[in-house]
């Protein structure tokens, strides 16, 4: 709790470790400036921004996303805390314990080729994509039958997409919406943009399901770019 000492006045260390114990004791969490001014017998909360501000200049303290994070502490990726152990079988006593986060690369396991797209129309709305969500991709084959964001002709378009001998076809997931048949000679004027793998609205996450493994009658997983 003293390694800033050598470099430190004595209230800005006993602030540093203040803060430091109370971050052990509470996972992680930053005490409030009321907090730290009970603690301190300081009467106003500029006496704690004084302080931080002295150990930000000093290097001790940065500012990122999250918050404040002493600098020689690896920056913890915000996620869901789990706060124990759960029986699913017979009953059992509850275990409590600090078991870390869930972060969004678990939830997301393609999170560093994922990008989004927000969505303009309601030619999905089927399979519960609708206009305004964002849909999840990852720039990858799509499996016949999948859905997937292409390019065509200078326009993008979020469908089910089929492949056979009589070309491309672009399926909406809602009737009042024509199918798109793009012609075996014109193949090489896509572009598939990426794969779906889900889509975020007001309601929340929603993951596809996995893609089917292809049968040997069927079409290859293929992927269309830019000559």
């Amino acid at each position: 709790m003293t390694r800033y000492r050598r470099h430190l006045p004595r209230r800005q260390q006993e602030f540093a470790d203040y803060v430091r114990t109370y971050m052990e004791e509470n996972n992680g969490k930053w005490p409030t400036y009321r907090e730290i001014q009970d603690a301190h017998g300081w009467k106003s909360p500029n006496s704690v921004s004084q302080k931080i501000r002295a150990l930000i200049k000093k290097g001790v303290l940065v500012k990122d996303r999250v918050g404040y994070r002493f600098t020689d502490d690896k920056p913890q990726e915000p996620g869901i805390p789990i706060k124990g152990v759960i029986e699913a079988g017979q009953l059992q006593e509850a275990v409590e314990a600090d078991l870390g986060t869930v972060t969004l690369d678990m939830v997301f396991p393609e999170l560093h080729r994922m990008f989004a797209l927000r969505v303009s129309g309601q030619s999905m709305a089927g399979v519960d994509i609708n206009s305004g969500d964002y849909v999840l991709l990852v720039d990858e084959d799509i499996p016949d039958g999948g859905i997937g964001a292409v390019l065509y002709n200078g326009e993008t378009s979020l469908k089910r997409i089929y492949m056979d001998d009589n070309g491309l076809r672009l399926e909406p997931a809602n009737p009042e919406y024509d199918n798109i048949i793009i012609e075996p000679d014109i193949f090489e004027e896509v572009t598939v943009l990426g794969r779906y793998i889900g889509h975020i609205n007001k309601a929340g996450v929603h993951k596809a399901s996995p893609p089917r493994t292809r049968q040997s009658n069927r079409p290859r997983l293929y992927r269309f770019r830019p000559r």
